[in-house]
């Protein structure tokens, strides 16, 4: 029998076993690449499955090549980086894991949170230094405080369950309601511009797309609290960065936990980059990145809030699984 030709592509070595232990070797063949998706891979266009993460363009010229191609199985909840419609054109299904690290998420939410309200980064660095004053290092409470969360899907779930144990109120802005869920948690649904008016603590929870773009942007980055918490482990592109930045430097935001950043897929090879002619966009972008750093009241992490070794899991199983089942004419996470 021929085998199921399998290609996953921005994959680290330690993940391939856990695959190779979950799809049977007398019916997948598998080709493992650690580097991202390229178009002159030879292995695209005999592929009958291309697994992919969130820097993986899946492009019309890409699914051109791959004329084999059945199925593309993204090893994310996000699948902006597919040309889902062209996909459907040519009648190939794709499948994600939409639910993997809500709690991850949610728990990074939090570290991001406490870093920031009582200077844990700060205080790291006096005291690498041997310089163990309090100076400057005095925080806030959580307790009392008021949670926005933009997005109250699994993950802004989690995270208003946390917030509850600190004792916080919490606001939603969702376009989707659940007021059973509302009463049951005891949290409120608002528009966005009370959200932002009334928050000590933003944070974003909500999937990219059109009608997300720039959610928060240079016409409503003036209603935010005076001061309040910016937390952003979704999308870069929720926010306009223009807003962020103007927030930032403006004291609108009183510090800033950012997972996610517009520009952050350019920076990945950053020193491959500074080595040769590379477009003005990319050197923008490391320099808004490097203006960022040398803020004290900023942190950034590097697209790592969903990184546990529990979440890896539970995407590896789910994107096994996802192959399996299409061949199998069972169910799995489809997204067309």
């Amino acid at each position: 029998m021929k085998k199921i030709k399998v290609a996953f592509f921005s994959i680290p070595p330690k993940e391939k076993n856990y695959i190779k232990r979950r799809l049977d070797k007398n019916k997948f063949e598998l080709f493992f690449f650690k580097d991202e998706l390229a178009a002159d891979n030879p292995v695209i266009k005999d592929a009958d499955v291309i697994s992919v993460f969130i820097y993986d363009k899946v492009d019309r010229n890409i699914i051109d090549k791959a004329k084999k191609l059945k199925l593309i199985a993204t090893r994310s909840t996000g699948f902006n980086h597919i040309d889902t419609e062209y996909a459907r054109k040519k009648k190939i299904a794709v499948a994600n894991v939409p639910y993997y690290g809500e709690n991850t998420v949610a728990e990074h939410t939090f570290a991001l949170i406490l870093t920031l309200s009582r200077n844990i980064h700060k205080a790291y660095v006096r005291s690498q230094q041997s310089n163990f004053s309090l100076e400057g290092l005095r925080g806030f409470d959580l307790r009392g405080k008021t949670l926005g969360v933009i997005g109250a899907g699994s993950i802004g779930v989690h995270v208003m369950k946390i917030a509850k144990g600190f004792g916080m109120k919490v606001l939603a802005y969702d376009v989707k309601q659940n007021h059973i869920l509302e009463e049951l948690l005891d949290f409120k649904y608002v528009d966005l511009e009370t959200l932002l008016k009334s928050s000590d603590i933003i944070t974003l929870h909500c999937p990219y797309n059109k009608s997300t773009h720039h959610l928060i942007n240079m016409n409503n980055i003036e209603l935010v609290k005076k001061g309040a918490l910016f937390i952003n482990t979704a999308r870069s592109g929720l926010i306009e960065p223009r807003a962020l930045y103007y927030a930032i430097d403006k004291g609108i935001f009183g510090g800033a936990g950012l997972d996610v950043f517009e520009g952050e897929e350019l920076l990945k090879e950053e020193n491959q980059m500074l080595t040769k002619n590379v477009e003005l966009e990319k050197v923008d972008a490391i320099l808004k990145r490097n203006l960022l750093l040398r803020r004290e009241n900023v942190i950034l992490t590097p697209h790592m809030a969903f990184d546990s070794q529990e979440a890896i899991e539970r995407i590896l199983e789910t994107t096994a699984e996802n192959i399996s089942a299409f061949f199998e004419n069972r169910n799995y996470y489809k997204v067309i």
